[in-house]
């Protein structure tokens, strides 16, 4: 009988450790994601005026923008940053139908700023966001953001 507890005892410890090990792996994985970095050939303003373009070009739209550098300015930091919230109503209507959690990373964050006399364009790629989604649909729209976003930040860098 003491031989059985021990067994049962020690089968619940190691399934106890390989369920923290995979919760650790899943920890480390989303820690992971690295953002996507582009260096624009354009001015700060111009690449703006680009992400806006290729935005509408792309069949998205801008949904809200905030000006962090003004905000930002009311500490005395002296910094140019913008960032854009991007995407496509009827995308989103897809993705909030499939899972209405989703809102945590949509709609897309796409950050411009400058850095050493040069302006840059930063994203988290969504298929990676997406992919904490335990729901396969969330999971093609964040491939089908992916590639959107590739086709906006070759524009932006020609």
């Amino acid at each position: 009988m003491k031989r059985n507890n021990l067994k049962i005892s020690t089968l619940l410890l190691v399934v106890i450790m390989f369920t923290g090990f995979l919760g650790l792996s899943a920890n480390l994985q989303a820690q992971s994601i690295k953002p996507v970095t582009v260096q624009s050939s354009k001015d700060f303003e111009g690449t703006k005026s680009a992400i806006k373009k290729a935005v509408s070009g792309g069949g998205m739209q801008v949904m809200s923008e905030m000006d962090q550098g003004n905000m930002l300015s009311m500490t005395g930091l002296s910094v140019k940053v913008h960032t854009f919230f991007i995407g496509n109503p009827n995308v989103g209507k897809e993705a909030f139908s499939a899972d209405p959690s989703v809102g945590l990373v949509i709609p897309v964050r796409v950050n411009v700023y400058e850095g050493n006399g040069k302006t840059y364009v930063s994203y988290f790629k969504p298929s990676e966001e997406f992919a904490s989604f335990d729901n396969q649909k969330v999971k093609m729209i964040g491939d089908k953001l992916d590639g959107k976003l590739q086709m906006m930040m070759k524009m932006i860098s020609k």
